[in-house]
């Protein structure tokens, strides 16, 4: 019985190298010489550190085309607060989502049961896995989550036949 998974990855060396590329560009731009401007990453998290509200703004500028042309999607941020920092400086962590998250995953399953298509869709991980008697039926189900969900980023793949 043919299958694929549906689920949401962030390729890490696209995402490091992406962040370092946006940490040049801001250490050579003219309105942030003798700041303490930057990005960190650690993992999964990005913090942006900045003198200003107006500075962050201006480095989250500078880091959404880098990531951008890297194919990094920007769909898989989760901003957090600005917080306060020592003085007039401030700070924002940035989480990167990967994989597909519980409630998600349910209402995948649950727009494929309401679609009539002969499909079964299960909750694996964080991964949704669809299967299906011919691989027609699984195209028109990715057709159908495509279109549907489009503020968060999904790839389909791991596709067994």
């Amino acid at each position: 019985m043919p299958s694929f998974d549906i689920m949401s990855e962030v390729d890490e060396v696209a995402l490091r190298n992406a962040v370092d590329v946006a940490n040049r560009k801001i250490a050579n731009r003219y309105d942030f010489k003798g700041s303490d401007a930057r990005i960190e990453q650690v993992d999964k998290l990005l913090t942006l550190h900045a003198d200003s509200q107006f500075q962050l703004e201006q480095m989250t500028a500078v880091l959404l085309p880098e990531m951008t042309g890297k194919k990094v999607d920007v769909r898989c941020l989760d901003y957090g607060d600005v917080q306060k920092v020592s003085g007039n400086k401030v700070k924002q962590e940035v989480k990167v989502r990967v994989g597909v998250e519980q409630d998600m995953a349910k209402k995948i399953v649950k727009l494929l049961k309401d679609s009539k298509l002969k499909v079964q869709a299960a909750i694996q991980g964080d991964a949704v896995r669809v299967s299906g008697a011919k691989r027609d039926v699984l195209q028109e189900a990715i057709a159908l989550v495509r279109k549907e969900i489009t503020d968060f980023p999904l790839q389909y793949g791991n596709f067994r036949d």
